[in-house]
């Protein structure tokens, strides 16, 4: 799925499920849970792009950490 989004850069999660459909097949579920793992990664970002429709964009450079605490 990372290559897919990587090599799109943008797609909608329907446009993701459909193509991954072709490929062996994923459930929304399974989606949801690898966008999220991606996500948390800092490899995507996800937005809502309508009600029903999300966005899912492959970011080219990773956001640096968060530290807190430090002075």
């Amino acid at each position: 799925m990372y290559e897919l989004i990587k090599e799109k850069k943008h797609a909608t999660d329907d446009e993701l499920l459909s193509a991954l459909g072709k490929s062996g097949g994923y459930s929304m579920n399974e989606l949801n849970k690898a966008l999220l793992d991606l996500e948390i990664q800092g490899v995507i970002t996800v937005r809502w792009a309508a009600k029903e429709k999300r966005r899912v964009e492959f970011m080219e450079t990773a956001p640096s950490p968060v530290r807190y605490g430090e002075r």
